[in-house]
């Protein structure tokens, strides 16, 4: 970072000599200076170029450098631990995800409407669903279907009773 400050410096000194040194009786139409310096400014720039260069091969050399020292990290396989039963006799823990808060939502049925007539729903009126009277309700924990089950009346309050728990594996088929 800082050799490129440097770098930079230093081309921009060069840049304000040569610029100083320009003679002022260059033609504008054709761009040719009376003097005959061009020669020196071609060598001025070539030390540029090939300072530039020099720069450039010390910092690929230096990463080649640093590069052959890194190693690669390396991780230890912590599969078999996981699985082996461990030989205190304790069992895992896992009561620690028995406070996260899931979000359980069940679904009588869906249907599209149109902006037109969501705007002519008014009170009385009557929605059709997809589903037929008497189907289960859809019950879904985070938005994933868990189980089945069909409406029922507790305390004025309605509830769902379970009747199909999905299995693991059509639940993995849904997600495909």
């Amino acid at each position: 970072m800082v050799s490129d400050d440097i770098d930079q410096d230093k081309l921009a000194e060069e840049w304000a000599k040569a610029l100083a040194d320009e003679p002022e009786d260059e033609s504008p139409e054709t761009g040719e200076s009376g003097s005959g310096d061009e020669a020196g400014l071609a060598d001025e720039w070539a030390a540029a170029l090939a300072d530039q260069e020099e720069t450039g091969l010390k910092k690929e050399k230096e990463q080649d450098y640093l590069s052959s020292k890194s190693r690669k990290a390396e991780f230890k396989d912590l599969t078999q631990e996981a699985k082996a039963p461990r030989h205190d006799g304790s069992k895992r823990d896992l009561d620690f995800i028995l406070d996260i808060p899931l979000e359980v939502s069940a679904e009588l049925g869906r249907t599209k409407l149109l902006i037109n007539e969501l705007l002519q729903l008014g009170q009385g009126s009557v929605v059709e669903l997809n589903k037929l009277a008497g189907e289960p309700l859809e019950i879904y924990v985070n938005g994933k279907l868990v189980a089945r089950g069909e409406a029922v009346v507790i305390n004025e309050k309605f509830g769902i009773r379970l009747t199909d728990i999905i299995s693991p594996i059509e639940r993995v088929k849904q997600l495909g």
